[in-house]
């Protein structure tokens, strides 16, 4: 295991300093954050041999992620996940426009998404980082102040588990997540098409050419979308379905299905091809978005020194779904004053 040199990530941005924080658990798994986007840059998990393999893709130093367009390896996302149509949403009878920087929509909460903000820290344990920020009234076009907290932390049982609270004092929307991009074989070991997937979702929401979803929620049954069965990525990725060639492959969000365990939604499984690492996902969310690194082009050098090539990496987000402010008939992301937003999900791994 190689870990990252921390001075790397050492700075000051907007008057606020960053810095790299290290996370460990008893079974000897290691996570590392930075306060610039609320980001994962590694996690170090073992495979059946005990043997460290860091599954997280991202980039080598905070210079690379600051001068990287629409770097969301890794970063926490917010005002709104995904993407909102034409950037407009009505809260109350009053418009608002989000700030367009995905063709005519928004997309992981505009320009300046939290992904550019630097996040204040608290480190409460060796297990446990504390990541706040105020998201002030209108910024990226959103109203109210926000007051948001994530709470990572990495668990004995080999968990990365996400806990998100906030309040506003204006009714606002809002959809946190965490984009981090996974490569279960280790960060540049080649394709992620081979790994197995298995999504415990009957419905997806189908999307336009800009990626926005239709307002439809139509069935995996016998389409190229259907992971209720585990199954390579790749097995069906170039097929002719419309809905793929919008994508590029997948960047779809699965209506999860309610199949419970540790209390939240089982949303996925991920069996790693070559090493014995499986991920499970758990998540208080109803959505999950299957991303398949198909917007990946090898522009950016990672942090062992490959490149991001195409389809080298997955991620599975879970969320409320795209552009809910404007579909009546998705689970509502309206926060208002008074009400507290709060979920949790989890990245679970073990070996087979």
């Amino acid at each position: 295991m190689s870990e990252p040199d921390s001075t790397l990530f050492d700075s000051v941005i907007d008057g606020k300093e960053t810095h790299l924080y290290v996370l460990e658990n008893s079974k000897g798994m290691k996570a590392f954050f930075t306060n610039y986007g609320g980001r994962l840059v590694n996690l170090f998990v073992p495979n059946k041999d005990g043997q460290l393999i860091n599954v997280v893709v991202g980039l080598k130093d905070l210079n690379n992620y600051i001068k990287t367009p629409d770097a969301y390896y890794g970063a926490t996302i917010g005002r709104y996940g995904n993407r909102i149509a034409n950037g407009k949403f009505t809260i109350d009878g009053k418009e608002y426009t989000s700030s367009i920087n995905n063709g005519k929509n928004t997309l992981h909460g505009g320009a300046k998404g939290y992904h550019y903000v630097v996040w204040d820290a608290k480190k409460l344990d060796v297990h446990t980082l504390e990541l706040s920020y105020l998201s002030k009234d209108m910024e990226e076009g959103y109203p109210g102040n926000l007051t948001v907290k994530v709470i990572y932390s990495l668990t004995d049982d080999n968990e990365l588990k996400m806990e998100y609270t906030a309040t506003t004092d204006k009714a606002t929307v809002l959809n946190l997540t965490n984009h981090a991009y996974f490569n279960l074989n280790g960060e540049g070991n080649g394709t992620i098409l081979n790994h197995k997937l298995q999504i415990y979702a009957d419905k997806y929401t189908p999307v336009d050419s800009t990626l926005i979803p239709t307002g439809k929620i139509e069935a995996v049954a016998s389409t190229p979308f259907d992971f209720t069965k585990a199954e390579s990525i790749g097995a069906r990725i170039e097929n002719a379905n419309e809905q793929l060639k919008f994508g590029l492959g997948y960047d779809h969000n699965y209506v999860l299905s309610g199949k419970q365990a540790m209390g939240m939604n089982h949303a996925a499984t991920v069996t790693a091809d070559l090493t014995s690492i499986i991920m499970d996902v758990y998540t208080q969310e109803p959505g999950l978005q299957f991303y398949s690194g198909n917007f990946m082009a090898g522009n950016n050098v990672l942090k062992n020194g490959t490149k991001d090539d195409f389809r080298t990496a997955f991620c599975l987000e879970t969320q409320h779904f795209p552009n809910a402010p404007n579909q009546a008939n998705f689970p509502t992301t309206v926060l208002k004053p008074g009400q507290q937003y709060h979920t949790i999900s989890v990245y679970k791994f073990s070996n087979k």
